[in-house]
């Protein structure tokens, strides 16, 4: 599964799965969970050495964030998300025990664009003398309100409605209404998770 995430994109059906069946082919079922993703460009950090240019003959170590993994209470008024992930680096020389500290960060983003809540973290990966790659473990938590992923009743019956073969709305897909788009959007949470990037690694990773 990938987690990948454009920055910019707004994503109007997080959350969303279109369920088919003989009776209401267009059925659509939400999730209050947050939608967990990278955003792009923040799943990988580059560190160079000191004094030299950020280009790749210059690159000292290079972690990844992968193994995304989340779980999520949705049984109570309040949603509670975990998420674990693995950060994998490689070093250019193994000369040596070494430990990097890495920021991280955790945003809770609310309709695509809204920033609810952000979280700077770091996580610590150690080589042994000798090692190139090494392993670093972490995570992050959100809670969001359920009642801010509920959506007005009259949408919810627009989304819930049966359509049987034959009649006249019976292929219209809820979600090309625009009211529905934005009140499913707005009732949609996302959490990114991603290394805090600073101006030259951030410009680094665009253009590589």
């Amino acid at each position: 599964m990938s987690y990948q995430r454009p920055i910019a994109l707004l994503v109007l059906a997080a959350g969303l799965a279109v369920a088919g069946c003989q009776k209401n082919p267009l059925l659509v079922r939400r999730s209050g969970c947050p939608a967990v993703a990278i955003p792009t460009y923040a799943g990988d950090v580059t560190l160079f050495r000191p004094g030299t240019a950020p280009d790749a003959n210059n690159v000292d170590m290079v972690a990844t964030m992968t193994n995304v993994r989340e779980t999520c209470n949705d049984t109570t008024d309040v949603l509670s998300t975990n998420v674990t992930y693995d950060i994998v680096a490689r070093r250019s020389d193994p000369a040596g025990a070494r430990t990097e500290t890495l920021p991280v960060f955790a945003t809770v983003v609310q309709g695509g664009n809204l920033i609810v809540s952000k979280q700077i973290g770091a996580v610590a990966v150690s080589f042994a003398d000798g090692q190139a790659r090494a392993i670093g473990r972490g995570g992050t938590s959100a809670r969001v309100a359920r009642s801010a992923t509920m959506l007005p009743a009259d949408v919810q019956s627009k989304l819930d409605k049966k359509r049987k073969a034959g009649d006249i709305d019976a292929a219209t897909d809820p979600m090309s209404d625009p009211q529905v788009r934005a009140a499913v959007r707005a009732a949609s949470f996302e959490l990114l998770v991603g290394f805090q990037l600073g101006e030259a690694n951030l410009a680094y990773n665009v253009t590589k």
